[in-house]
């Protein structure tokens, strides 16, 4: 099973490039010369918490195996749960930010996300493991969805910055609580102290939120009645080549970023690495990673097509993936530096989200379409990995798998890469 072919555009578009998005209004009562610093404090406290729930769980699997007595089967769900909860429960941001502001809808995800992090860290049934679990996956797919669209919001002359900003702070939260979990479930003697320290996280993520949702409801009801009731333009990226083109990318990219992190420990272990060192070897893709995220944003907003930077990644990740296959052990910090620069795509998605909308609504309605159908895609990644390694009992087919799914990902950053609005779509 293949990614999904980027569709024709139902409407004819024009290779004129287009003026300068107007500036998105910041959201009732929360503008940036009243609550600017607060927002991105905010949204970086939210950053550190997109994945420490997913990493810090998978650094503790065996234990928690053991303890809640999990079959294979249900393991299976728990590891796929992630990129399930993204897809599905991602498409309802859109509706949600519709009938309450942002900052109100960030501060339930962010309760959602801190009650299931406790309640799984105490069960005892595994049933209730992963209902819980679920419950604090909503609470980050929902998030994902709403970052892009702060930036818009409150920093459009700086959405580069500000993307490279949240970025990295997701991209030191996945490290960190990777790292940690298992130091800290043997520090307390319990893998449920590993896996329920990172609620505190999420609670502290709260904080900055509350004003801002009073902030915004209070705004709201002092609105005239004609602008409480206006309702914008829908935008649906669905019935748009931009749309699909920008889904198909965020897909292959989370795919090959899937993969990696579940897989490439193994391949060095196979190559004749130590545990350790395997670990380390794939500890460092994500370190040498969280400079790329704070740059790549930069860069992608400061030029007027995206196409060298596409194609630059492209280069980096081909050399990788060829690297692994020929030579994994003789030139490991290479294929590792190559590959944290190849993983620059993701950065550059959810910059090229906010670059492509003109208002705060296209971005939301794009973020919650492209990332939705791309963690569905993404989902395909470590499993049909797995199956070409246990079938081929080697890694040459499941490296050549990762290699036509950069070139999916490279043609539809083509499509990607030329300036011009969702909403100019139809």
């Amino acid at each position: 099973m293949t990614p999904p072919p980027v569709p024709t555009a139902t409407a004819p578009t024009t290779d004129v490039t287009p003026g300068p998005a107007p500036a998105a209004a910041p959201a009732p009562g929360v503008g940036p010369a009243r609550g600017g610093l607060l927002v991105l404090a905010g949204m970086l406290l939210v950053a550190l918490n997109l994945r420490a729930a997913v990493t810090s769980l998978g650094a503790l699997l065996d234990e928690i195996r053991v303890g809640l007595g999990l079959s294979g089967a249900m393991a299976g769900v728990v590891t796929t749960l992630p990129t399930v909860a993204f897809a599905g429960l991602g498409a309802l941001t859109p509706w949600l930010v519709r009938r309450w502001a942002a900052p109100r809808v960030l501060v339930l995800a962010m309760i959602a996300l801190t009650v299931g992090q406790v309640l799984r860290a105490v069960t005892g049934s595994a049933a209730v493991f992963v209902l819980t679990s679920a419950l604090a996956l909503a609470g980050i797919a929902v998030a994902n969805i709403l970052l892009p669209m702060l930036v818009k919001q409150h920093f459009p002359h700086r959405t580069g910055l500000v993307t490279g900003a949240y970025t990295m702070a997701l991209t030191v939260g996945t490290t960190v609580a990777a790292a940690s979990a298992v130091p800290v479930a043997h520090a307390f003697g319990s893998w449920r102290a590993g896996l329920g320290v990172w609620a505190g996280l999420a609670a502290l993520a709260v904080i900055p939120w509350v004003p801002l949702a009073l902030r915004a409801r209070a705004a709201r009801r002092a609105a005239p009645p004609a602008a409480a009731v206006a309702t914008p333009t829908r935008v649906r990226p669905g019935r748009t080549r931009l749309g699909w083109a920008m889904a198909v990318y965020f897909g292959a990219q989370s795919l090959s970023g899937y993969a990696i992190m579940g897989w490439l420990a193994q391949l060095f272990r196979d190559a004749g690495y130590r545990p350790e060192a395997a670990g380390l070897l794939l500890a460092g893709v994500t370190a040498l990673g969280v400079p790329v995220a704070l740059m790549m944003p930069a860069l992608a907003g400061r030029l007027a097509t995206l196409r060298p930077l596409v194609l630059s990644l492209t280069v980096f990740s081909t050399a990788a993936y060829l690297g692994l296959a020929l030579a994994p052990r003789g030139l490991a910090p290479l294929w590792v530096l190559l590959l944290a620069l190849g993983q620059g795509a993701f950065p550059l998605i959810l910059t090229t989200i906010g670059l492509r909308a003109r208002t705060a609504e296209g971005t939301v309605a794009l973020s919650a379409f492209a990332q939705s159908t791309g963690y569905v895609i993404a989902a395909l990644g470590p499993l049909l990995v797995g199956i070409l390694y246990e079938a081929t009992g080697g890694w040459t087919a499941p490296i050549g798998f990762l290699l036509v799914a950069l070139a999916v990902q490279t043609t539809a950053g083509m499509v990607i890469a030329r300036p011009r609005y969702i909403e100019d779509e139809r």
